[in-house]
């Protein structure tokens, strides 16, 4: 069905039928995904907001109870919608309500991915666009609920040398201060990604990082491709997104958005891990690394011992303890927007828990259905 590009007036948003086709981008943060998505948001015909990493909420998922009933499900709603506003890039021109939100889902199938998704399709819809992509890589580990929720479900499978991949998790404040602790989970994020192309074949892109820096053009043209979307020649020229000049002045995480790659980096985490780091590495991810072309630079026979995984998450923490005051030393805007956003899962999970423990408010109820024409877009 042909989709227009003409920005969509007076939509319902039920009419599912009218809606951007759904992308996922995976399997793990720091791969470069960032490089990708800003590029490619400048075709009016593809659309991905800051991405909600909805992968923070759900270990507190369970404290909601059953989401078929509805007062579970509209907490839920409300919580989602709190993370969006929490988040520290805004997504422009959209606010969501509640209300409508949960009246959008409640004759469907009822989780927390229905609700990302509402939002993240009707911010889609809203400015026109055929595509609409999820950033948040790491839920990879939910996709084949995700595919039974949109079974036209394409994915961006991003891969990244893991050496350079971990060297760069282990100064981001979002990831582990550890190699082991990084190593491993580049290994589990890759294996939720074989399983989506194994299972999937006909709807996963696989591009490999390098050769996006060293043939920038030929990848998103492929890229393109693959989405079904015209690829356009301003989209090699980063210079001019002004999503891109703003994001690499929020955070360190993201300075090197605003101008073209530097292919010389590749090697960088030569410099950046020792020969220990390397070896932990490619004992762990090996195999896979070289499956992608990634040649190995140890014999790998690193021994991962419990005492040394222990070791490694109590470094973590203290690394992370300490990465908090140097954020807070070197960019207030970033730890503050971070922090802020902790600091909400942290309310929400001291909140839920509070709930759970009050058998009077977990009691069971069913909201009155409101009139849908009240919450037809208009505008």
């Amino acid at each position: 069905m042909a989709v227009s590009l003409a920005p969509r007036m007076n939509v319902k948003p039920k009419d599912t039928m009218s809606r951007p086709r759904p992308v996922m981008m995976i399997p793990l943060r720091r791969c470069g995904s960032h490089a990708l998505r800003l590029r490619l948001n400048m075709s009016p015909q593809f659309y991905a907001p800051y991405p909600l990493h909805i992968v923070d909420l759900m270990p507190l998922l369970p404290l909601y109870g059953d989401l078929g009933d509805d007062h579970a499900c509209f907490r839920m709603v409300t919580d989602v919608i709190g993370l969006q506003a929490a988040s520290m890039v805004k997504w422009p021109d959209m606010a969501f309500d509640p209300v409508e939100i949960f009246e959008a889902i409640r004759h469907g199938p009822r989780s927390i991915h229905r609700v990302v998704w509402e939002l993240l399709l009707r911010a889609g819809q809203r400015r026109g666009a055929a595509v609409v992509m999820d950033k948040s890589l790491d839920s990879v580990h939910y996709a084949d609920e995700l595919m039974t929720l949109h079974p036209d479900m394409l994915f961006i499978n991003m891969v990244r040398d893991p050496r350079a991949q971990v060297a760069s998790m282990n100064r981001a404040i979002i990831h582990d201060f550890d190699t082991l602790l990084n190593a491993r989970a580049w290994v589990a994020a890759h294996r939720a990604a074989d399983h989506v192309t194994a299972r999937y074949p006909d709807r996963v892109l696989t591009i490999r990082y390098e050769d996006f820096l060293s043939r920038q053009q030929a990848t998103l043209e492929l890229v393109c491709g693959f989405l079904g979307i015209d690829f356009l020649p301003q989209m090699t020229d980063i210079v001019a997104s002004r999503e891109a000049r703003q994001l690499s002045q929020l955070s360190a995480l993201w300075s090197s958005n605003s101008h073209a790659p530097i292919a010389a980096n590749i090697d960088k985490f030569k410099q950046q891990l020792s020969d220990d780091d390397i070896e932990v590495i490619e004992t762990l991810a090996g195999d896979t690394m070289e499956r992608y072309g990634y040649a190995r630079l140890s014999r790998g026979g690193a021994v991962v011992s419990p005492e040394r995984l222990a070791l490694a998450v109590e470094r973590s923490g203290q690394g992370r303890e300490r990465a908090w005051r140097e954020l807070e030393q070197t960019n207030f805007r970033d730890f503050v927007l971070r922090r802020c956003r902790a600091d909400y899962l942290a309310q929400l999970r001291a909140r839920l828990e509070r709930q759970a423990a009050q058998p009077a408010s977990n009691t069971k109820g069913k909201l009155d259905e409101l009139d849908a024409r009240l919450f037809e877009v208009s505008d």
